[in-house]
């Protein structure tokens, strides 16, 4: 099995970053902005607040969330803010660095 390095930084800092990706995606409606970026990619805010059928304040506070988390990134163009998984980052939380934290045998 190949040895996975985890980022320089200490333990409890690392379980930091990933309790914060995790509350950001323990909450339906994230999970479903998450779902409807990987179906369609990019997507503006414009568009997202017609599918998720929320007021752009509250489609706002859970995008934020899921930016603080580094697990969407955020373009703007204009007055109009484009939204995209961070793949990258999604993948990270499905790894084998995090696997390894709690399997001592890796």
């Amino acid at each position: 099995m190949k040895e996975i390095e985890l980022v320089d930084e200490s333990l409890p800092r690392t379980f930091e970053r990933y309790e914060t990706k995790f509350k950001a995606i323990a909450d339906k409606k994230r999970l479903q902005l998450m779902y409807l970026l990987t179906q369609n990619g990019e997507i503006c805010v414009c568009d997202l607040v017609d599918m998720m059928g929320m007021p752009q304040s509250k489609l706002s506070y859970h995008l934020k969330i899921l930016l603080d988390a580094g697990l969407i990134s955020r373009e703007t163009r204009g007055t109009w803010s484009y939204y995209k998984l961070n793949q990258d980052e999604v993948n990270h939380l499905l790894s084998a660095e995090l696997c390894c934290l709690f399997r001592p045998s890796c």
